[in-house]
């Protein structure tokens, strides 16, 4: 697998991403700002929940946009044996019941699904749980996760 065609994947996710959210904080600012929604008295709050809502939606965009800048400036390694797992790395683990998955350890604005061949590769942050729980990890390595009530076990079958 191809960690560069991922990382172009993870930069065309993040701008559609990017895109929508703009779009979104767009309508609620016209919405915040139109003078139909001029609070005409103290429960008339259409106007100040708009505003709030471009609020939040301009700061999640330029969260994008930082993680972008992030995955722009990225250059994913070969793995190391003597290092164990590192950020860029392509993980495959699999689990009690046999079930493989195949993770990409990437350095923000993770929790995306790609697809590469007939493979779905997860893109984790090293800074979630589960990414700094693989951290130093090498092939046969054991790794368990809290969720929830349930504690999770994986086994490191492959790193790329």
């Amino acid at each position: 697998m191809d960690k560069l065609l991922l990382q172009q994947q993870v930069l065309e996710r993040l701008a559609e991403d990017l895109q929508q959210i703009e779009q979104a904080a767009r309508m609620a600012h016209e919405t915040a700002t139109h003078e139909e929604n001029i609070a005409e008295n103290k429960y008339d709050t259409l106007g100040l929940e708009a505003a709030y809502l471009a609020t939040g939606q301009a700061r999640r965009a330029e969260a994008i946009r930082q993680a972008m800048a992030t995955w722009r400036q990225f250059r994913p390694s070969p793995y190391d044996a003597s290092k164990g797992i590192q950020i860029g790395a392509l993980v495959c683990l699999i689990d009690a019941d046999d079930k493989q998955q195949q993770l990409f350890l990437g350095p923000d604005g993770g929790s995306m699904k790609l697809v590469s061949g007939a493979q779905i590769v997860q893109v984790i942050s090293c800074a979630s749980p589960f990414g700094m729980a693989l951290l130093g990890k090498c092939e046969g390595d054991d790794v368990s996760i809290q969720v929830a009530p349930v504690r999770q076990q994986f086994e490191v079958l492959r790193v790329d």
